[in-house]
C-alpha cells in the first residue's frame, strides 16, 4: 500500500516538475522540485523505519540530496550556490557508496561474471567525458574530476551488488545509479560544453527516477547471505 501511495505521490511531483521545466515556470519549479526529495525521504522511513545502516546512509544521502537540489536552484542568485550543490552531491553519492559497500561486505567472496566488463565501460565512459570537457572546464578542472570518479565508483558499487541482494533491489539500484550518472552527464555538458536541446527536462527526469529507483531498491532489499547488519 505504501508503495503505491508514493508511487503515485512522486508521479504527481514528476509531472508537475517536468510541466515546470517545459514552460519555464520558474515559481512552480522551485516550490515542487524540494518535492522530489521530500517524498522520497518520507517513503523511505514509513517502509524501513531506518532499522538498518544500509537505510540510514540511503536517507543521509537523500538529504544532503535535497540540499543539493536546492542549492542548484538557488545557483541563478548567487553563482556561488553551484558549489556548494557540487558539494552536496558530492555528499549524497559517497553516502551511497557507503551503503553499497555493506552488500558487498555481506557477500565478499562471490564474483560476477559481467563486474569486469561493467566497471570498465563505465570507467572508460567516465574519462571520455572528462577529455571531452577539460578544454571548457578551466578552473573547473579538478573538482569536475573528483566528481566524476565518485559518482562512477557509486555506479560500480551499484553494479558490484548482483548475487548480494534479491534480483529486483540490484536491477533497481543499478538503473536508478546509471540515470543519475546520465543525469550529471548531461547537466556537465550542457553547462560546461556545448547546449543540449531540452536538456532541462532530460536532466530533471532521468534525476527524479534515479532517485525513485534507488529508494525503491532499497525499499525491497534483501541480503543473500547475511553476514552484515541490514
Amino acid at each position: 500500500m505504501k508503495t503505491k501511495l508514493f508511487a503515485f505521490i512522486f508521479t504527481l511531483v514528476f509531472i508537475v516538475q517536468l510541466y515546470a521545466e517545459a514552460s519555464g515556470n520558474t515559481l512552480l519549479s522551485q516550490v515542487s522540485k524540494p518535492f522530489i526529495v521530500i517524498t522520497l525521504l518520507v517513503w523511505l522511513y514509513l517502509a524501513t523505519h531506518l532499522k538498518g545502516r544500509f537505510h540510514k546512509r540511503i536517507f543521509t544521502g537523500l538529504i544532503f540530496s535535497l540540499a543539493g537540489d536546492i542549492f542548484l536552484m538557488l545557483q541563478s542568485e548567487n553563482g556561488s550556490f553551484f558549489n556548494y550543490g557540487l558539494i552536496a552531491f558530492l555528499l549524497c553519492h559517497i553516502f551511497y557508496i557507503r551503503a553499497f559497500t555493506l552488500d558487498h561486505k555481506s557477500n565478499p567472496e562471490f564474483r560476477s561474471p559481467f563486474f569486469l566488463w561493467g566497471a570498465g565501460a563505465l570507467i572508460i565512459f567516465c574519462m571520455g567525458l572528462f577529455f571531452y570537457l577539460q578544454p571548457y572546464l578551466g578552473a573547473w578542472q579538478f573538482a569536475i574530476l573528483m566528481y566524476a570518479i565518485i559518482i562512477t565508483f557509486m555506479t560500480i558499487m551499484a553494479l558490484n551488488r548482483y548475487g548480494k541482494v534479491n534480483l529486483s533491489s540490484f536491477k533497481f539500484v543499478l538503473v536508478g545509479a546509471l540515470l543519475f550518472l546520465l543525469s550529471d552527464s548531461v547537466l556537465a555538458v550542457n553547462k560546461f560544453g556545448r547546449p543540449i536541446p531540452q536538456a532541462g527536462l532530460l536532466i530533471m527526469a532521468s534525476y527524479m527516477l534515479a532517485q525513485y529507483l534507488i529508494v525503491y531498491g532499497t525499499v525491497v532489499r534483501e541480503l543473500v547471505v547475511k553476514q552484515t547488519e541490514i
